[in-house]
C-alpha cells in the first residue's frame, strides 16, 4: 500500500496487536487476474517464532477457498476506526480535508486445513476468543451429529504472514495544534468510532497524554 513515512508503523508488535483487536478482515486472492475477497473473523496466534500465522474459515460453497492451493500468496487487510477530518479543526491554513485511519496489509499463502479435528479447534478457539467478551459466555454444548455437519459446511484454512505493513494515519503530518485540536474533536464525540479513533490519536507519538 501507499505509505509515506510519516505514517509507517515500523514494529511488528503494534502490528500484531493491531490485527487483533481489529480480526475482522478482508482476504483477497486473484484468480486469472480476478480478484476475489471475503470478509472473515481471523485467529492471530503469536505462539510460533516470527511473525503471527493467521486462521480462518469460511462456507464451503464460497468458491474463493479452492485459490488457497499452497502456491498464490493472498492479502489480509486489516482496518480499524477512520474518519472524515475537516479543515475547521486546524489552525494552519491554507488546507484541505483528508481522512485518518489505521490499516495493516498482511501478505502469506494460505493453506486449507485438511483434518477435521484441527478445523474444530480452530472454529471452537475463534468461538471461545469471542464468548469470553460476553457478559454470559455461551457454552456450545451441542449434538455431536449436528457439529459435524455444520464442520462440513466450512472450509479452515490457515495463513504464515510472511511480510507485514502497517499504516497508521493520525495527523502526523500536522502541526501540533491542529493535531491536538482534530484528536480533541474526536475524542469527545457521541460517535463511537471518533472516539476510538481519538484515542488512537491521542496514543500516538507526537501529542501529549
Amino acid at each position: 500500500m501507499y505509505n509515506p513515512k510519516a505514517f509507517q508503523i515500523e514494529d511488528p508488535a503494534v502490528a500484531t496487536e493491531f490485527m487483533r483487536r481489529h480480526n475482522f478482515a478482508v482476504i483477497v486472492t486473484s484468480v486469472d487476474g480476478c480478484p476475489q475477497a471475503s470478509h472473515l473473523p481471523f485467529i492471530v496466534d503469536t505462539s510460533g517464532a516470527g511473525l503471527p500465522t493467521l486462521f480462518a474459515h469460511l462456507a464451503r460453497a464460497n468458491p474463493q477457498w479452492q485459490t488457497f492451493d499452497g502456491a498464490r500468496e493472498a492479502l489480509v487487510i486489516f482496518q480499524g476506526p477512520h474518519a472524515y477530518v475537516s479543515p475547521s479543526l486546524y489552525e494552519v491554513h491554507p488546507a484541505v480535508p483528508t481522512w485518518n485511519y489505521q490499516a495493516v496489509h498482511a501478505y502469506g499463502i494460505p493453506r486449507v486445513i485438511q483434518a477435521t479435528d484441527e478445523t474444530r479447534a480452530h472454529v471452537l478457539a475463534l468461538v471461545h476468543q469471542h464468548e469470553a467478551t460476553q457478559p454470559h459466555p455461551w457454552q456450545p454444548g451441542l449434538p455431536e451429529d449436528f457439529i459435524a455437519g455444520r464442520l462440513h459446511e466450512v472450509v479452515a484454512f490457515r495463513m504464515d504472514i510472511t511480510r507485514v505493513e502497517a499504516k497508521f494515519k493520525l495527523s502526523q503530518n500536522r502541526p501540533a495544534a491542529d493535531r491536538e485540536n482534530v484528536t480533541a474533536t474526536f475524542e469527545s464525540s457521541n460517535h463511537p468510532s471518533l472516539r476510538d479513533l481519538g484515542r488512537a490519536m491521542r496514543a500516538s507519538p507526537g501529542l501529549p497524554d
